[in-house]
């Protein structure tokens, strides 16, 4: 066995985990210095518990025992332990055992694992979240393999193993239960891990902003200064909890401040206080952080500033904020924040700096930006939307926009979520959730700092090296809708809350101007929508004729959407008359209420009143079913909870050989269903039942959590025209090209949700050697001096490993020489071609490095010298031959790890045309056969593989299969940092790689893969 002393402390093992009740912990593994922390938790362990671990009565560790538990070597011999306040409440280990189980070293794969959990944290999802990380520890030590010993009764044990979704075999030996476990994940465990995720981060977020009591820290005796500017809106909002002011400061007779309790301490307070508000110096954040750690506070807003946007200083500060909070279980909004707010009836929570909070929507907000978000706030009251909830989140340190993305996902209150991000800590994960959120609402980001090229100074991020309009593709393939400006966030968010899906792209236009019709009808063009001829009302239309023209064009089955615009009208006395914008308003929406449900946007110049008219809200629900009953919404739960009611939980049952079961909590319902002729769309979703339809059956916790239907494992809704009412809101905008750029995103998102209901999948090839592949990697890695940036292939290895995919390069023969290049075209068999693979003249034919079609010796030799004249001698041209490939269109194919965004695959047609247009296509990897489909088909130059101008289309099918097999291969190893295939010649039938690259390097850190676990600090 290893001696201990030849193995160092694996630090990244260390992670903080949000656990089922929202609360945060710290896993970690146990050292030497431990004996003591082992020892006080040990004591703290019922009996029962005990009995469970031991098989026996146990009431404490002898000597021996804790030399043993606290003397690991990480390799076969491992032992993590679950921190909260730096304490143990809970211990997982693993002993590498051989075929008759004892102890043993590598190549033995198997391992005994045991854990004890705390009983005043069972419960928490402590266990599960141990064996996540458990389980990885062991995978990276070569261990295959778990095995338990449990008592039969031990129902718990059984069902930790079970709820993990790993493949599992027990069986009954000598009076116990002898479980094992295979470590190799699969589709089922990491659908039930990320379902835990889910759940977990939306009841973080839940406990933020639904609590029953806040302290306000900070607030002083005399009005001004954020503190009592915080409170003064709490209490003007009229939250439904219980407030408290506190501040050191205030002198011992001061009983009350603004009508509220006043307190130095949060000790002073007999009751539970849920949320703190920090509004002190940053300098005495850490002792406020301590005082609310020790009452047991839940979360912190942190407004206070003077962290990393200030600098090194300030960034280390930050840092030891969230270590300190994370360390008592509490979660942190900002530092820097502008503050949160939820109107939910049942809260009514604004703990912001925003003295007038908006009123009560179906829009779900978040910024990182104190100034954007005061900036959208005001927008969206000025312009009558409604919010669910509002957080301003600064530098974003600890909760981000992902775990805001799990919440609303199941959130009843929110229908469209609104993002803007300056920097995204980890896209992968970030994809993975607005796809799975996008397929049931709309997900529409606003990004800044996108061409600075560095996060903003309070963000600690990965930088992407993939350029912004990359980025952007890859958000689409997630069905995200991107917002160039925080306008367009806005005018987007304005429609899609508050109208229906679109069924396509065609858009009627009416209204009493001409010429703002004709400007309405080139804005779609100019957007990709088919606008219908413009109906010209003219200037003495009335109210009435609006709402006759707009009814009939809403009738229309060859309309999926309006454009009404309007301008002041002519009256009776031919004066121009700006009107009541009401009694216009009333009539387009009495025209839109009773006829089928479309979108409808309206542009208006100078008509007092309209926008406010078409925006004011009959009723807060998301819409009305056909009989007037509600329509269904997208979740369950109390309002301002997304939290659905966990099932009685088995996890953490106690100390037991396995520990006990990891129970999933009850799965969110969902009230998606299927497309009826009686359904109506509801705001920016797919169509509810009608009134007493049957609910739709709650989805199990894996198809929660990602698993088999659709991305990220919400099953889609399509969009489309139902007969029904209409939202009682209509959208008004200033000006044409806004209200078409909101209505052509709309259109984009209706049918990105169309295509994910139709569910793409991953093939397999019988060809494909994975196995094999992995060989030559590790023969290759291992035979490369060490160098961070990897190491690239020569051509044999290169085709070697491409070969196990099924990728076939075709060959190249060096040509250092005149008679070798002779040599060279004989053995390949004319036609053959002869070109230079020098760095400087690779893929550049219009250098003029390469000869084709050479049919005998006279052309190869003559090519030869014409090369080596025109470019150089062969030692610098490193000339090669190669057999001709048949004729078709050259395309180029590359994957590569970005170290922001993840494994990204592209493709475009190779040339320095494209390349200087920068006409490629991205998809993340793994790709589907249907985004592989869509990849090709999406450059700009794509007609050319169709047969542009009478030309043979060429083998597209051909084209898909090797996107796929390029995909599979950089998705099974993560190895490979780069994969180049260029060009690819693609004919009418079949295609030819003629030139490849890759380069290895040792597998990175794929967050969105690994345990779940918070970004580290």
């Amino acid at each position: 066995m290893t001696p201990p002393s030849q193995h160092a402390y694996p630090a990244h093992w260390e992670a903080d985990v949000v656990l089922r009740d929202g609360g945060t912990a710290r896993v970690r593994p146990i050292t030497t210095d431990d004996a003591e922390r082992l020892v006080s938790f040990y004591e703290q362990v019922s009996d029962e518990s005990k009995y469970y671990r031991f098989f026996a009565p146990y009431p404490r560790l002898s000597d021996k025992d804790v030399y043993r538990f606290t003397h690991h070597d990480y390799v076969d011999r491992v032992g993590l332990a679950v921190t909260v306040g730096g304490e143990f409440v809970a211990t997982v280990r693993y002993d590498r055992i051989d075929a008759r189980g004892m102890p043993a070293s590598a190549p033995a794969d198997e391992a005994e694992v045991a854990f004890l959990v705390q009983d005043a944290h069972q419960g928490r999802g402590i266990a599960s979240a141990l064996l996540e990380h458990i389980a990885a520890v062991a995978r990276e030590r070569g261990i295959r393999r778990f095995a338990a010993e449990v008592l039969p009764a031990n129902n718990k044990m059984i069902k930790v193993f079970r709820d993990a979704g790993f493949t599992q075999k027990r069986n009954f030996e000598d009076g116990s239960v002898r479980l094992v476990l295979d470590l190799e994940p699969t589709a089922e465990s990491l659908a039930v891990q990320r379902g835990r995720e889910q759940r977990a981060e939306a009841r973080s977020v839940q406990r933020l902003l639904g609590p029953s009591s806040v302290a306000v820290v900070g607030a002083g005796r005399t009005a001004g200064g954020v503190g009592r500017a915080v409170l003064r809106n709490l209490l003007d909002g009229g939250f439904t909890g219980r407030v408290y002011a506190v501040n050191l400061a205030l002198p011992p007779d001061l009983a009350e401040i603004d009508g509220v309790p006043a307190v130095r301490s949060l000790a002073e307070i007999r009751e539970p206080v849920d949320l703190a508000i920090v509004a002190v110096p940053a300098e005495r954040v850490p002792d406020v952080v301590a005082d609310c750690g020790e009452h047991g506070v839940q979360g912190l807003v942190v407004l206070s500033a003077g962290y990393a946007e200030s600098g090194p200083a300030g960034r280390e500060r930050q840092r030891e904020l969230v270590r300190q909070a994370r360390s008592y279980g509490m979660r942190v909004i900002g530092p820097n924040a502008f503050g949160v707010i939820n109107t939910a009836p049942a809260v009514r929570l604004n703990a912001s700096l925003a003295p007038e909070p908006p009123e009560r929507g179906r829009i779900g907000l978040f910024t990182q930006s104190g100034a954007i978000g005061i900036a959208l706030l005001a927008g969206l009251v000025r312009r009558g939307a409604g919010l669910s909830t509002f957080i301003s989140a600064g530098n974003r340190a600890d909760v981000s926009g992902n775990d805001f993305l799990q919440y609303w996902h199941d959130d009843p209150d929110t229908d469209v979520v609104l993002l803007y991000l300056e920097s995204i800590g980890n896209p992968r994960k970030f994809t993975r959730l607005a796809r799975r959120t996008g397929a049931i609402k709309p997900v529409v980001v606003a990004k800044g700092a996108r061409h600075s090229g560095s996060a903003p100074p309070g963000h600690a991020v990965p930088v992407t090296r993939i350029p912004d309009a990359t980025v952007s593709a890859l958000l689409s393939q997630a069905g995200v809708i991107r917002a160039d400006t925080v306008t367009e966030l806005v005018d987007a968010g304005l429609l899609l809350s508050t109208q229906p899906l679109p069924a396509g792209p065609h858009v009627a236009i009416l209204g009493n101007s001409e010429s703002l019709g004709l400007l309405t009808y080139d804005a779609c063009l100019t957007e990709g929508l088919r606008p219908l001829p413009p109906l010209d009302l003219t200037t003495s239309a009335r109210p009435e004729d609006f709402r006759s023209a707009l009814a009939t064009a809403l009738a229309d089955p060859g309309c999926d959407a309006v454009v009404v615009t309007a301008i002041p009208w002519v009256g009776d006395n031919g004066t121009t008359e700006s009107g009541d914008g009401e009694v216009l308003a009333t009539a387009l929406r009495d025209a839109a209420s009773t006829s089928p449900a479309k979108p409808v946007a309206v542009v208006h110049v100078e008509i007092g009143g309209l926008a406010k008219a078409l925006s004011a809200a009959t009723t807060t629900a998301p819409g009305r079913g056909p009989d007037g009953g509600p329509a269904a919404v997208q979740g369950v739960g109390e309002p301002g909870s997304a939290e659905a009611p966990d099932e009685p939980s088995a996890d953490d049952a106690g100390g037991v050989s396995g520990d006990g079961a990891a129970g999933r909590g009850h799965p969110s319902a969902s009230a998606d269903v299927s497309e009826g002729p009686a359904a109506r769309p509801v705001p920016g979703g797919g169509p509810a039942p009608v009134h007493g339809a049957a609910e739709a059956p709650p989805a199990s916790a894996a198809d929660d959590a990602g698993r088999g239907t659709g991305p990220g494992g919400a099953t889609p809704t399509p969009a489309g025209p139902p007969a029904a009412t209409a939202p009682a809101r209509i959208p008004a905008y200033p000006a044409a090209e806004r209200a078409v750029r909101a209505l052509r995103q709309a259109v984009s998102y209706a049918q990105w949700r169309r295509q994910v209901a139709e569910i793409g999948k991953v093939p397999e090839y019988d060809d494909i050697d994975e196995s094999g592949a992995a060989g030559v990697i590790e023969r290759l890695l291992g035979a490369a001096a060490p160098d961070p940036r990897g190491v690239g292939l020569g051509d044999d290895d290169t085709r070697e490993l491409l070969g196990r995919y099924g990728i076939a390069v075709r060959p190249t023969l060096p040509a250092p020489g005149a008679d070798r290049a002779v040599e060279a075209a004989a053995r390949l068999g004319y036609p053959v071609a002869l070109k230079t693979t020098a760095p400087h003249l690779r893929h550049r034919a219009d250098l003029g490095g390469v000869r084709l079609d050479l049919a005998d010796e006279a052309q190869v030799r003559t090519a030869y010298r014409e090369l080596t004249d025109l470019l150089g001698a062969p030692a610098e041209l490193l000339p090669v031959v190669q057999a001709m490939a048949p004729r078709g269109v050259d395309t180029v194919v590359r994957a590569v790890i970005d170290p922001a965004a993840g494994a990204v695959l592209s493709f475009g047609l190779a040339g320095v045309a494209s390349e200087l247009l920068g006409d490629l296509a991205h998809r993340l990897v793994p790709v589907t056969d249907r985004e592989a489909a869509e990849l090709l088909r999406s450059i700009r130059t794509a007609p050319l593989l169709f047969g542009w101008r009478g030309s043979a289309p060429v083998d597209t099918a051909a084209l898909e299969e090797l996107l796929l097999r390029v995909s599979r291969l950089v998705d099974d190893h993560p190895e490979i940092v780069s994969v180049a295939l260029e060009p690819v010649v693609v004919a009418a039938r079949g295609l030819s790689v003629l030139g490849a690259s890759v380069r290895l390097a040792p597998p990175p850190s794929r967050d969105d893969l690994g345990p779940r676990r918070l970004p580290s600090y």
